[in-house]
């Protein structure tokens, strides 16, 4: 496997937007390494040869170059393109698909008790004779014949109670909130996706600030040997030196591990390895203008909320159903029959009869009744249920919404943060120049604005999940409202293909 940060073709390109946040500086000098940074298209420019504008510039562009507000290079792969990925070819997303064509069966199946029922039955056997039978020619005699025939039975429900009328009524019930149930899986698939897109750039960038690091605190311990070696400093500043090295190459180690981890997780959720990604961006332009619109659109349009109400219809039209078996029952049926041989050779005949029957319960051992009490009980934690799924969506969106503002702030502090620790990690360089500062200071700034790099890194990944994550709060992190560049898929064609179909065993696209 290639190395994850290296691959020219990999994931390790896919942060070339991160590297300006990635840039770990040394000036020559007392105590410091060699002025360095990485990657930079101008070629590795030296800090002393930078200007107060070059410097004012180069602290910026942890905001200019991160993924937030960078372009996108013309063949990179776009946060939007994986999500379209994602939305059609996620494994968990379609098997939801096929969940709903299934479902969408019980509103036919439900409809055979409107239709009638029809069947063909044939009989043979053989039967011994004897004696006499008036007006036939066996009289006195014995034997054997072979009686047999086949008849058509016609069967159909004029009324049950309106236990289909309530069976097909909950099974459409069913069916719409099983869409709901979709929608939420298609809001899940699209964060998940968007999450595993940032984190593979985010784990980019970490890992090449830590090798950065590494390669900066590899010329830091040169030069601090060859100072101890002519006296400078002692053993225990090379010492120092030495073991934070170790911890840089350590961080390196955990870094390509998450990093790993994520193209995984990226793999697992959109179905392709991460080449080429280009930043990220939130998405803010679909995050409602306050605390409070959020929560009402999320209690009217959440899917959680609208499939735990589809859900009470259902309870409650299966009290219906219930109810229906106290309902007298009636039906007709029609039959024709055509019979050889019943009792003699050559007693043949046809038969036909239409019979209608009526049947009205009285008592069936009390089973009905405790059904009755049953689907009244479900109806009650249907509505329980619902109750809980509004306090757990309005809880999801305020959470979200704090994290939100959290991650805005925390990314404005993470820059200032980041720019101070650089203008004290020069300062702290310039004083160990003129031994007021120890290695160990120089180390501990240099770590510092390390730890300040990083968590700014962090902070904007987190500051675009967090607005995908408010949208999906919000019930409206889909394919239709968002607007992405795929085909969205028809959850009603299906229901319309097969809800009038009477006969077929193939399903609407051929299997």
């Amino acid at each position: 496997m290639r190395h994850p940060g290296r691959d020219p073709h990999g994931a390790g390109r896919s942060a070339g937007a991160l590297r300006a946040i990635a840039t770990t500086t040394n000036r020559d000098g007392h105590g410091g390494a060699a002025g360095r940074q990485i990657e930079k298209p101008q070629g590795l420019i030296d800090v002393k040869e930078r200007n107060p504008a070059a410097r004012s510039a180069l602290r910026l562009a942890g905001a200019v170059a991160s993924v937030l507000v960078v372009a996108c290079p013309a063949a990179a792969e776009t946060l939007e393109s994986a999500l379209s990925r994602a939305y059609q070819a996620n494994p968990a997303l379609n098997a939801a698909r096929a969940n709903l064509r299934a479902t969408d069966e019980d509103v036919n199946r439900f409809q055979a008790g409107y239709r009638p029922n029809a069947a063909i039955s044939a009989d043979i056997g053989v039967q011994q004779f004897q004696g006499s039978i008036s007006g036939a020619q066996i009289n006195g005699r014995r034997g054997l014949t072979v009686p047999g025939g086949a008849g058509l039975t016609v069967n159909q429900n004029l009324f049950d109670g309106f236990q289909t009328d309530n069976r097909v009524r909950a099974a459409e019930s069913t069916v719409l909130g099983t869409r709901e149930g979709l929608r939420q899986t298609e809001m899940n698939t699209l964060f998940n996706a968007a999450q595993s897109y940032m984190n593979v750039l985010s784990d980019t960038a970490t890992l090449e600030l830590q090798r950065n690091n590494v390669e900066v605190l590899e010329e830091q311990l040169r030069q601090t040997r060859d100072r101890f070696n002519v006296g400078e400093v002692t053993r225990t500043d090379v010492a120092q030196a030495e073991a934070r090295l170790a911890g840089a190459r350590s961080q390196v180690s955990a870094a390509e591990a998450a990093l790993r981890a994520s193209i995984g997780i990226f793999r697992q959720i959109i179905g392709v390895e991460p080449r080429q990604l280009a930043p990220g961006r939130p998405l803010d332009r679909y995050v409602p203008a306050s605390l409070d619109q959020a929560i009402l659109i999320g209690l009217k349009e959440h899917p959680q909320i609208l499939a735990s109400l589809h859900a009470v219809d259902v309870a409650e039209l299966q009290v219906k159903v219930a109810e229906g078996a106290l309902y007298p029952q009636a039906q007709v049926t029609g039959a024709v029959q055509q019979r050889y041989d019943q009792q003699f050779p050559g007693d043949n005949g046809v038969t036909a009869s239409i019979v209608g029957r009526v049947n009205i319960p009285l008592y069936q051992g009390g089973g009905e009744y405790a059904a009755i009490r049953q689907a009244k009980e479900n109806v009650g934690r249907a509505r329980l249920i619902a109750d809980q799924d509004r306090d757990t969506i309005r809880a999801s969106i305020v959470r979200t919404w704090g994290n939100l503002e959290a991650s805005k702030a925390q990314v404005i502090a993470s820059q200032a943060q980041v720019q101070a620790n650089e203008v004290a990690l020069n300062g702290v360089r310039e004083e160990a120049r003129v031994g007021q500062r120890t290695t160990l200071d120089v180390l501990n700034a240099q770590q510092e604005l390390l730890s300040a790099r990083v968590a700014l890194i962090r902070a904007q990944r987190d500051r675009v999940v967090n607005s995908y994550d408010v949208v999906q709060a919000v019930g409206r992190l889909t394919v239709r409202f968002t607007s992405l560049p795929v085909t969205p898929y028809s959850a009603r064609e299906h229901l319309d293909q097969v809800r009038d179909l009477w006969f077929g065993v193939r399903t609407p696209d051929g299997r």
